[in-house]
């Protein structure tokens, strides 16, 4: 796709994109900080999960959901997955949007998690879970060193919480079995460890199980607030983006599943009734 390829509309609501469910809870934190913007949210809910796909296909798919954004009018598009973030994020803004449409942004949820992430810690020792995808590509340890040399990040892949959640299984025995045996496993790689990323969107629904087994001092960092309190500032820091973003207080939905599905799956998410729109890519 060229830059003519786009929509020429001067304003537009802001895109969020996940690759399922899970970032509805990030957009529900942002809409409850800035009420006032349009919002459009895109999940590509029939090729979930992309946790444990390679780059090139997570690149590929996120990159085509972008697109899409642009497409229908979003100058600004949020990836709300931290798989996204991970493998596609920096491909997309230093590779594709300079041909696209360089006045164009797209932003993840990597970048800012890892800014809250200093002020949080004591021990300097902050453990992650995240999919096998978002652990294995060592962004937040990356990002994270980047930003404070002295934190240690140790990583613990949880292949089975996203199942938990999509299932309605997240109150459930089995929630239980893999929660503890997850956090057991990284607590006892790192005992220091006094700071906890969710690093999946989804996992706001485990935070009761979570905790159940967390240690008592340990931090539970949960994303939603940090990217929605994040992105209020980059509007305040970039009015040229800003006053592309459509005010009309709406929100609408687009999913690549069928749309019974993803109203049914969505309400695990959100507190409102959902209407979605089934689009090809």
């Amino acid at each position: 796709m060229s830059q003519t390829d786009l929509s020429h509309k001067e304003i537009g609501p802001i895109g969020v994109f996940d690759s399922g469910y899970g970032g509805l809870t990030i957009l529900n934190a942002i809409r409850q900080r800035l009420p006032q913007y349009d919002y459009l949210y895109l999940g590509d809910n029939a090729r979930t999960p992309y946790g444990t796909r390679s780059f090139e296909v997570v690149y590929h798919y996120t990159l085509e959901c972008v697109k899409k954004l642009f497409e229908l009018d979003c100058h600004l598009v949020i990836l709300a997955c931290n798989t996204a973030s991970a493998k596609a994020l920096r491909s997309i803004q230093q590779r594709d949007l300079p041909g696209l449409d360089p006045n164009r942004r797209v932003l993840g949820v990597i970048r800012p998690t890892a800014e809250s992430i200093g002020s949080l810690t004591e021990t300097r020792h902050v453990g992650l879970v995240g999919t096998t995808g978002t652990i294995q590509s060592q962004s937040y340890p990356l990002e994270i060193t980047k930003l404070f040399p002295d934190i240690v990040v140790t990583g613990e892949a949880c292949p089975m919480w996203v199942p938990l959640v999509e299932n309605g299984e997240y109150d459930s025995d089995g929630a239980d079995y893999f929660i503890k045996k997850n956090l057991d496993h990284l607590f006892s790689a790192d005992p220091a460890i006094d700071t906890l990323i969710l690093g999946c969107t989804h996992y706001p629904l485990l935070v009761n199980k979570i905790q159940k087994y967390l240690p008592k001092h340990v931090v539970l960092v949960v994303q939603g607030d940090i990217v929605a309190d994040s992105l209020a500032n980059y509007m305040n820091r970039h009015s040229e983006i800003e006053q592309k973003c459509s005010q009309g207080g709406v929100c609408h939905f687009l999913t690549t599943e069928a749309e019974e599905k993803f109203a049914a799956s969505a309400s695990v998410f959100m507190a409102e009734q959902i209407n979605a729109r089934q689009i090809q890519l």
